[in-house]
């Protein structure tokens, strides 16, 4: 076999040590903030057994910073859910702005796939662009866009991947896709992160 046949071989086959059912998963979103926030945003991540709501894991990330990938790895390793789960979800690749997650590196620390998901194409150029003129560090965070590989077509959505095949990223999709356009995981952690919205506005102002 080709050197470029195995490389292309190990992209795709899930790592050895992880056996676990991709049914058990958990969805993580980030807390909305105003433009003006600098520091961390809080993170929720919604934890599914097949179609059965498990819990909530909570925890935060800097925003534009470069600590996504551990955040996530930490909280998935050190929850009580850690024995089951098999696959981490994700609306796209970034959190509070451009913290960019690492996928290959978020799936060897957790022992978890790591599937990120989008309505749409991202338009890479325009994002190449902005990590390198707009934020520190841009080079390594388009370094971490690079290494998600390229968005596929997938049960209605983009899907980049880590750990898990095309056809395993489908099935693990189809029991979620009901009336959103979005996994019901997803969906969920969107809201349950709403709740915890930095510098949420209340009648009296911003809420810190």
């Amino acid at each position: 076999m080709s050197c470029s046949r195995a490389r292309a071989r190990a992209a795709e086959t899930p790592p050895a040590r992880r056996r676990r059912a991709l049914s058990h998963l958990v969805a993580f979103d980030d807390a909305p903030f105003p433009r003006e926030h600098r520091g961390d945003v809080p993170v929720v991540g919604a934890v599914w057994a097949r179609d059965r709501f498990e819990g909530f894991l909570a925890g935060a990330v800097r925003r534009d910073g470069a600590n996504a990938t551990a955040v996530l790895a930490t909280l998935v390793r050190e929850s009580r859910f850690a024995p089951q789960l098999g696959l981490i979800l994700l609306e796209g690749l970034a959190l509070a702005g451009f913290n960019v997650v690492d996928l290959p590196r978020l799936a060897a620390a957790s022992g978890c796939a790591v599937l990120a998901v989008a309505r749409r194409p991202s338009d890479q150029r325009a994002l190449r662009a902005a990590l390198r003129d707009r934020v520190s560090g841009g080079g390594a965070k388009w370094a971490r866009v690079e290494r998600a590989g390229a968005q596929e077509p997938c049960a209605g959505l983009w899907v980049q991947r880590a750990g898990l095949t095309l056809a395993e990223a489908e099935r693990a999709l189809a029991p979620h896709l009901g009336a959103g356009r979005l996994p019901a995981p997803l969906r969920l952690a969107h809201l349950a992160a709403g709740l915890l919205a930095v510098g949420r506005r209340g009648r009296r102002g911003w809420l810190y």
